[in-house]
């Protein structure tokens, strides 16, 4: 048979800690208005008897939500994770938390987050998603709950965005791949249907037609993991030198890393044989088995800026100049693609 444990309330802290109820709310929304003497008091009387507070009265008080959302498509890819940093570092400057869901990048999934974080009357939320999500996210702010559009430009001016350059990510990577001497280039990833692997897709080609001598072949490869660029890399081991791409843009650091590591075991020579450079400039791209070249996004200015958009759509800040930000990325040169 269970029972439930009574709740211990500010009425119970203020009892244990000899002051009134009204020191006890000072303390926790306005700790400058408590004495030393008082506070240690009250904290001593919350650690021991367990307080935790309820926030439903102050956020009713304040007419709204003290919590945001930020659904991600893949928690365990280290870009996400590493700008989720920043999203929860400025949200706390500004008062907020954050709740981080992880679609996995199944539509039902992500589409179930949306209808729960609506449900729960959230602040505001930051949507990371591989699919086509503005018609949702319109009507969701209808409702009455906005949201910025994070990792792809809205088409939009209603629905504010901030997203990475990835055309010029992917003629940067490539361009990069033709200067150090590169010719059968292979572009490794996939679906297309996913805008930002797309986008790259365009950079990549624009470099290629701009060398006028160097080709591309495209390898569609999922999911965009490490053990995915072991096989792509197997599969090239077991080609003729002459069918073997010299140079391979990677679509994430993933991928990359996988395609290295397999490649250089395998008796390739990175990056004498065949240089790889990946995307989003992850921790382990520096320290793979060979350190891997990358695309580098700004990372946690670019969680920091999706909180400023934000916080002005809530009217919490003035409205920036553009609705739409947009980081150019850069690349980063290591072992895999340094031929110098």
């Amino acid at each position: 048979m269970g029972f439930e444990v009574p709740r211990v309330g500010i009425r119970e802290v203020a009892a244990a800690a000899g002051v009134s109820m009204g020191t006890v709310s000072h303390f926790l929304n306005h700790p400058d208005r408590v004495s030393e003497e008082k506070a240690k008091r009250i904290q001593e009387a919350i650690d021991r008897l367990g307080f935790v507070r309820n926030n439903a009265g102050r956020q009713l008080r304040l007419g709204h939500s003290t919590t945001i959302a930020y659904i991600v498509p893949d928690v365990s890819n280290p870009f996400f994770a590493t700008i989720a940093e920043g999203v929860e570092r400025r949200a706390a400057q500004a008062g907020l938390s954050v709740f981080v869901a992880n679609s996995g990048g199944d539509p039902a999934r992500e589409d179930s987050y949306l209808d729960l974080f609506e449900e729960h009357g959230v602040r505001g939320m930051l949507v990371a998603s591989p699919r086509a999500i503005e018609d949702r996210l319109a009507a969701i702010r209808g409702r009455g709950t906005p949201s910025v559009l994070v990792g792809q430009r809205a088409s939009s001016p209603a629905q504010p965005s901030v997203s990475i350059d990835d055309v010029s990510g992917g003629y940067t990577a490539v361009r990069h791949l033709v200067d150090i001497g590169c010719q059968q280039i292979a572009f490794v990833g996939g679906p297309l249907s996913i805008r930002q692997v797309a986008d790259r897709l365009q950079g990549a080609s624009d470099a290629i037609r701009e060398s006028g001598s160097a080709t591309l072949e495209i390898i569609a490869s999922e999911p965009r993991v490490i053990a995915t660029g072991h096989k792509v890399a197997a599969e090239l081991i077991g080609r003729t030198q002459g069918r073997r791409p010299d140079g391979i843009f990677a679509v994430n650091d993933l991928l990359g890393i996988g395609l290295v590591q397999t490649l250089a075991t395998g008796g390739v020579g990175v990056p004498e044989e065949v240089a790889v450079v990946g995307y989003d400039d992850i921790e382990y791209a520096e320290n793979s088995f060979v350190p891997l070249s990358s695309i580098r996004p700004p990372h946690e200015d670019f969680g920091v800026a999706a909180i400023d958009l934000l916080l002005s759509v809530l009217g919490e800040t003035p409205p920036p100049p553009e609705s739409h930000l947009v980081f150019t990325p850069d690349l980063v040169v290591r072992r895999s693609s340094s031929r110098s």
